[in-house]
Order: structure tokens, then sequence, then C-alpha cells
């Protein structure tokens, strides 16, 4: 059977790195996509399998000609799109909304909002013309799409936006096959998350530690979200560490 293939935006580092990592395991061909090269090629070689299946393919998902040619490249490279993880995503400090100035909100959206239509469009227009027709299009939201932290509002409307995006997209690709789910992550222990060790701010204005989860359980869950036959989908999917204070009252 001819390998199935996969983008993952993102991949540089976090969890896009083990997401891309454990679809290489799985025997699938692998686009590694980032802004630095050089970070790609890194996490390439730290999958310690299968580089013949993979591709670095550097690309700043808020412009739309790079988005294009991440495209471009993977079917020339591959000759067509399975799976696109729709993971690429930035934030904002620590700010209430008086104390954002605009260039800071667009920055954000930019990169989480528009970087994911734009990703998911040509990910939908590759998958709705190929031969045979469908795919998969996997969102990475965030518990933020549940429950926002305080100071959080520009990050915390883009998660938000994301599942307005999953559904409209799972509504749309109905006709072509073209499965559409979110997966919601709560603290997955990344270069990103070493703050919480120290202290993450809660809703009662305090400063408190909050538990982690092992990447590991991120990567597993998109491999189970990307398996399922294309009469399955998973909608809607959070895996989260276990006593973190998501569930309850702050």
């Amino acid at each position: 059977m001819t390998a199935k293939t996969a983008i993952v935006t993102g991949a540089g580092s976090g969890v896009g790195k083990a997401v891309a990592h454990a679809l290489l395991h799985a025997r699938w061909n692998v686009v590694f996509c980032g802004r630095r090269l050089e970070r790609l090629t890194d996490a390439i070689a730290a999958a310690g399998v299968g580089a013949e299946r993979a591709l670095a393919q550097p690309c700043d998902v808020s412009q739309p000609a790079e988005v294009e040619q991440l495209f471009a490249a993977t079917v020339a490279r591959f000759g067509r799109v399975d799976l696109l993880f729709n993971n690429a995503g930035s934030s904002y400090p620590y700010a209430m909304i008086d104390e954002i100035p605009l260039e800071g909100w667009e920055q954000v959206l930019s990169v989480n909002l528009t970087g994911a239509f734009l990703c998911a469009r040509e990910a939908f227009r590759t998958m709705r013309n190929q031969t045979p027709q469908g795919g998969r299009i996997i969102n990475n939201g965030s518990v933020s799409a549940h429950s926002p932290r305080p100071g959080s509002a520009p990050y915390t409307v883009t998660k938000h936006g994301i599942t307005g995006l999953t559904k409209a997209l799972a509504l749309d690709g109905r006709a072509f096959s073209i499965a559409c789910g979110q997966i919601d992550i709560g603290n997955a222990a990344t270069e990103m998350t070493r703050k919480m060790a120290a202290g993450v701010r809660q809703a009662d204005g305090q400063v408190r530690p909050e538990p982690v989860m092992d990447v590991k359980n991120v990567a597993d869950a998109v491999l189970y979200m990307a398996g399922l036959p294309p009469s399955a989908n998973a909608l809607s999917l959070v895996v989260m560490a276990s006593d973190m204070p998501l569930v309850g009252r702050g």
C-alpha cells in the first residue's frame, strides 16, 4: 500500500514536532512545515526514522503565496495530501484588552486564524480535486476554546474561531469525502509550557504551578483521529493533564 501523506504545520518544535514524528513512525509521508528550515531539518533528523519519507518545507502560514507553495511542493513530491494537521500558532503576553496594541492583536490573528484558514483552504482544494477524492483536516484548537486564561483575549478569540472553522469544514467537506475535526490540548509538556512549573496566573489572580502531561499523549490522540476510516470523524477531542484546573470553578 502506498503511504499516506500528511502536512504538519509548526513541525519544528513542540506539539507539531511530536505529531510529525509519530506519523513518520506510523509510516506516513510527512511534510514538516515551519518558518525556519534549520529547525525542520533538525526535527526530521531527530525522528530517527523515515527521513526518505519526510520533506522540510519552510512556510509562513500567514502568507498566501507561501501556503500555496507548501501544497504544490507536497503534491510534487508525494502526489497527494491525505492529512493536514493545522497546528502552527502564536500567542501574546498576558495583558488586559486595553493594554493590547492593534498590531499585537493582528499578529496573533494572522497566524492562528488567517494561517489556519489559508492552510485549510489549500488542503480542501487539493483533497477535493485529487483522485481518489478526499482527506482529513485536524485543527489544533486549545482548551482555551472552552475556557480562557486571564489576560488572553487575542489567543482565546482565535481558538474559538478555530472551532467555527472546524464545524464549517466538517459540514462543507461531506460532499467531497473531506473530514474535519479539532483537538483541544491542555498543558502538554513542551518548550512553550516550561513556565507552568514556576506558576501560571489563575482566574482568582494568583499564580500557581500547574500539572503537565507528556506530549506523546497528544501525538497518540492525533494518530487516532488521523487513522479513522472516511466514514468516521472525531469532531472534537480534548486531551489534557488530568489534574489541571480546567474542570471546576476558578
